[in-house]
């Protein structure tokens, strides 16, 4: 219900009464402000019943009422006093703080700030405003700082005598954060400390988290460095086999010789801490025959473990059967050579017949001799094929190509254990 129509007929009863132009409610006085009254009837007095008052404050202040009225009670309608505008608390930033000009009064400017290792999202000031509000809100403090970490400084490491590896230390570095200090355990990436490093360049990282989750890491390196002798090669007509990694400190080679070649120098060396090897040059020399023998046992004798034979006879120089087969196996030189096998030439008939062994000629006494011992006719063509252990694997009354008789050599039980030796030395023929 409205009480203005009330309250003037009221006061115009009043009026009817004697209270007409007479002083009623206490004089209004305005601190941080002023006021501008108008009466009923236009009185001298600001403050008789009915009058109407307007109350205006200065900047920073704000009126409790913004007009009054003269009651009959000689009470002012309400409280009209100008009060300085007051904003509400700031709420304090985790991690941060805040100080102002004028405390949470208008006008008060607060600056914010935040704890060392923190960093401030938002506004760095507010100010009350006469609306009662502040111009920002409270600002965040966060934490965008990655933490410290320092990798550790490794020098290069050798290996130690016949190993490709050596074993490498160092600290475990300690993260640091400028915020609440508070870290994850550090992260690496890599073998760990007093582990065995390969040789090489090997990439290493430390990572470490902050609570925030910010990350920092740093990297460093471990180089483990093998001493090395120039490297050695197998000898000619023969093997060689080293440990550890073949030419690095501390290994050893050790050489053998193959079907009859006789070793000369060292027959082991070692790479020493100078990087040179200890001993001499390894050489395989051809087996020395000697055909001044007397007897063909004594001349067989000279092969028995360490060289196949290939007896060949024919009548005479210009048969047929012997040309054709020693042109091909002219072509076939190295693959005799692979598999270790001596060519006996006995051409003629006694006692114009001729023994040849290569170079060196036999006498033919020796030649007949040898005939006898394997049984081979004078006046045909035969070959003969004796093992390692002396013993007749195989004969042929006509001419056989190269690729036959390796098929055959390379099915005898010795010989396959001779193929695995010669394919780690790498000893091959290319035709």
């Amino acid at each position: 219900m409205d009480m203005w129509p009330l309250l003037l007929l009221f006061v115009q009863l009043c009026f009817c009464s004697g209270y007409e132009g007479t002083p009623w409610c206490a004089p209004i006085k305005i601190k941080h402000g002023d006021v501008s009254c108008r009466t009923p009837r236009g009185e001298h007095y600001r403050n008789v019943m009915g009058t109407r008052c307007k109350i205006r404050c200065k900047q920073g202040y704000e009126a409790q009422s913004s007009e009054v009225v003269c009651m009959a009670s000689k009470h002012w309608s309400s409280n009209y006093a100008c009060r300085e505008i007051r904003c509400p608390k700031l709420d304090m930033p985790i991690n941060g703080g805040y100080k102002c000009s004028d405390g949470s009064y208008f006008n008060s400017r607060c600056e914010f700030f935040c704890s060392p290792g923190f960093t401030l999202k938002g506004q760095k000031t507010a100010t009350c405003r006469y609306n009662v509000v502040w111009s920002a809100g409270v600002p965040s403090c966060v934490d965008i700082d990655p933490p410290k970490i320092k990798c550790p400084n490794v020098k290069d490491k050798w290996a130690e005598p016949g190993k490709l590896t050596a074993r490498v230390t160092w600290d475990t570095p300690e993260g640091v954060d400028t915020a609440d200090g508070i870290l994850t355990d550090v992260i690496l990436k890599g073998k760990p400390s007093k582990s065995n490093f390969p040789e090489g360049l090997h990439k290493m990282s430390y990572t470490v988290f902050d609570r925030a989750g910010n990350k920092g890491s740093c990297r460093f390196t471990v180089r483990v460095r093998v001493r090395r002798c120039s490297p050695l090669f197998p000898p000619d007509n023969g093997y060689m086999k080293c440990d550890s990694d073949k030419d690095n400190y501390g290994a050893t080679c050790e050489f053998t010789c193959t079907g009859g070649s006789e070793l000369r120098g060292s027959a082991a060396r070692v790479c020493q801490y100078g990087l040179t090897w200890s001993g001499s040059d390894t050489t395989c020399a051809p087996m020395n025959i000697n055909v001044g023998v007397r007897t063909a046992a004594a001349l067989l004798d000279q092969f028995y473990e360490k060289r196949r034979l290939l007896v060949i006879s024919a009548p005479t120089a210009a048969n047929h059967n012997y040309r054709f087969q020693m042109t091909n196996l002219q072509q076939a030189q190295c693959g005799l050579d692979l598999r270790h096998v001596t060519v006996i030439e006995l051409v003629g008939t006694y006692p114009a017949q001729v023994g040849r062994i290569r170079h060196n000629l036999l006498s033919p006494g020796l030649a007949l001799q040898l005939r006898l011992l394997l049984q081979i006719p004078q006046r045909s063509f035969q070959m003969v094929l004796v093992d390692k252990q002396g013993t007749d694997k195989q004969r042929y009354p006509f001419p056989i190509t190269a690729a036959e008789l390796f098929t055959t050599i390379d099915t005898f039980p010795l010989r396959k254990d001779e193929m695995l030796v010669q394919q780690e030395a790498g000893q091959t023929c290319q035709s």
